[in-house]
């Protein structure tokens, strides 16, 4: 399954790293990503791919605020198959 991960936040020393610690300790590949600094705020854009079909995908939108929290940011998480049926209206 495919996700985009978004990131946002006032821009900080270990953002990306936390972020992509995260997805590596839960192995859920980073297949494309943009990221930007506008005005003293980050803003990330991933594209991700959850190869485990078991995992939970609301626990794992939970992880991903808590982990936000740490951080200092918003991260939210949203299966790609939402973006592709709004651009399908």
């Amino acid at each position: 399954m495919r996700a985009i991960l978004t990131t946002i936040g006032k821009d900080q020393v270990g953002i990306i790293a936390g972020v992509s610690n995260f997805l590596a300790e839960n192995k859920i590949n980073i297949l494309d990503v943009s990221q930007t600094i506008m005005d003293g705020y980050f803003t990330m854009m991933m594209m991700v791919e959850i190869r485990n079909e078991n995992l939970d995908f609301v626990a794992l939108t939970q992880q991903l605020d808590e982990l936000g929290k740490k951080l200092g940011v918003e991260i939210k998480i949203r299966r790609a198959e939402i973006y592709h049926a709004m651009h399908q209206l």
